[in-house]
């Protein structure tokens, strides 16, 4: 028994005329008149009896009648609700504290505005492998990483955006009146880091061992915030992605230091669980990051041809 049976047999009980219930429903008649065959033939009981020219209910068809208008409506609830439930549903999503902070916000702010019953829960990821972690075992449903971990073959990682490496000073810092500065003048510098595990930090790392620096003057933070003042203070030197320092730069309560180093560039994924069941809110916001983060990329890729000429 199927609900497409069963709601050509309530048209019917309305109209008790094969030829306009398949005109209402868009059906051959042929197809009516065989739905209701198998309907009888699965009940052991005739529906419909012709009388003359009329056609009316059995008694056995005025009882299905009863269960037919219950089911019916109860399917027509539950495609509502589950609809409605959707719009209304969580999206749990993974993020460094500097896309939380500096990068997602306005994303947010349109989602919002489009899908004002979605909640979004945010869990702070401390690293690209925590969050990859989390992804795997279904805690999140989507997460944003800045990528430097292996690739993971449970994963789908799609590419939103390119942003450069800004290392940092205060305008008061020696270092701030270089042109360029080179290895040796690092040598006496304190390096303000993020947690172990965070990805520039780990490029941060990787580009003073290759310089042979050591990292015995270091200050480790949980707060890009906390990492800014201190370089504003002139406690050390700082490697943060340019979206972070844009507006301290431009305030001039940081300087730009110019290095011999071509700095690599960050990038930032969107990534989700391969087998993960993409639902129509999810769909929406997908779709909403992609738009936003291309303006953005966009944007970046103009700055940099001004800067350096169509040869980055």
């Amino acid at each position: 028994m199927e609900i497409k049976q069963l709601r050509t047999f309530q048209v019917a009980c309305t109209t008790l005329n094969f030829t306009q219930t398949a005109k209402i429903l868009n059906y051959a008649q042929s197809s009516v008149t065989a739905q209701i065959k198998s309907l009888e033939l699965e009940l052991g009981t005739s529906l419909f009896e012709r009388l003359g020219k009329r056609l009316i209910l059995t008694q056995s068809g005025q009882q299905l009648k009863g269960y037919a208008d219950n089911i019916l409506q109860l399917s027509h609830e539950a495609k509502n609700n589950i609809s409605l439930n959707q719009l209304a549903s969580t999206i749990t999503i993974g993020a460094q504290e500097s896309q939380c902070t500096y990068r997602l916000p306005s994303l947010l702010k349109e989602f919002k505005t489009q899908y004002p019953l979605l909640n979004l829960i945010f869990k702070p990821a401390h690293s690209d492998t925590k969050a990859t972690e989390d992804l795997v075992e279904g805690k999140i449903d989507i997460a944003f990483l800045i990528d430097t971990v292996k690739v993971n073959q449970q994963l789908h990682t799609e590419t939103l955006l390119e942003e450069k490496l800004t290392l940092v000073s205060s305008p008061q810092n020696t270092l701030a009146t270089k042109t360029v500065i080179n290895p040796e003048d690092l040598e006496n510098e304190t390096f303000l880091l993020t947690e172990k595990g965070c990805s520039y930090r780990m490029i941060f790392e990787q580009l003073l061992h290759s310089r042979g620096l050591s990292l015995d003057k270091t200050i480790e933070f949980v707060s890009i915030e906390a990492i800014k003042k201190c370089v504003s203070a002139n406690l050390g030197i700082a490697l943060l992605p340019e979206m972070t320092v844009k507006d301290d730069l431009e305030k001039g309560e940081l300087v730009e230091i110019l290095w011999d180093e071509e700095l690599p560039l960050l990038v930032t994924k969107m990534v989700v669980h391969k087998d993960k069941y993409i639902s129509v809110p999810l769909q929406a916001f997908m779709e909403l990051t992609r738009d936003h983060f291309s303006v953005k990329s966009k944007n970046f890729q103009s700055v940099t041809a001004f800067l350096f000429g169509d040869g980055i």
